[in-house]
């Protein structure tokens, strides 16, 4: 059963970290070489299935002992916004991402090759970490998974149908602070929940 307030809190927390990150990138660079439908349908599979990894690796977590998980789940977070923070002074990153584009690929070969590198991109990505700790903290996989995957998918939409316009008018380094500033919050919410149960 679906928890919207999980749903929720997995989509606003993936948003900000996906859009200005490589992968927004590489799925614009693939929009500009192959027809847009089957470059959202490769990324939107590839990305379904890295939320689902996350989601499995954060639900073991919690067979762990509580004060272990939290605190597993904070130096994920503090690590997140780390990064964050310093890529916000650095410009935009590139998709060089390659992939052989001709014309007239077929619609498979060209979702096949969308989903390849958005696939292989978006290991040990943010975005991952953030959904294997919010599956570890809220013990609600599939909430968790619809909303960070909801999220990847408007981004990876935005990048592939609005493509250039939008990666020119993003506010990068605004945008990463902003994502930074939600993983800290997260963080400190995992080091409070860390500390209760040491005690309690």
């Amino acid at each position: 059963m679906l928890v919207l307030s999980v749903v929720l809190t997995a989509f606003v927390l993936v948003v900000p970290v996906e859009l200005p990150d490589k992968t927004l990138f590489a799925s614009l660079v693939l929009a500009t070489r192959f027809p847009h439908w089957p470059v959202f349908v490769g990324v939107g599979t590839a990305f379904g299935l890295q939320v689902a990894i996350a989601v499995t690796a954060g639900s073991l977590l919690t067979l762990l002992p509580e004060a272990l998980v939290t605190g597993v789940v904070a130096a994920l977070f503090l690590i997140g916004a780390l990064v964050l923070w310093r890529s916000a002074s650095s410009g935009t990153e590139e998709g060089n991402d390659a992939a052989d584009s001709r014309e007239g690929t077929s619609f498979l070969r060209a979702a096949a090759i969308s989903f390849g590198v958005l696939f292989a991109a978006e290991w040990g990505d943010l975005s991952q970490l953030a959904i294997a700790g919010m599956a570890a903290r809220y013990e609600e996989p599939l909430s968790v998974f619809v909303g960070g995957w909801a999220a990847l998918l408007v981004v990876s939409g935005l990048a592939v149908f609005l493509g250039k316009k939008l990666a020119d008018r993003l506010p990068v380094a605004l945008i990463r602070r902003v994502a930074a500033g939600l993983f800290l919050v997260f963080a400190l919410f995992a080091i409070v929940e860390t500390v209760r149960s040491l005690v309690g």
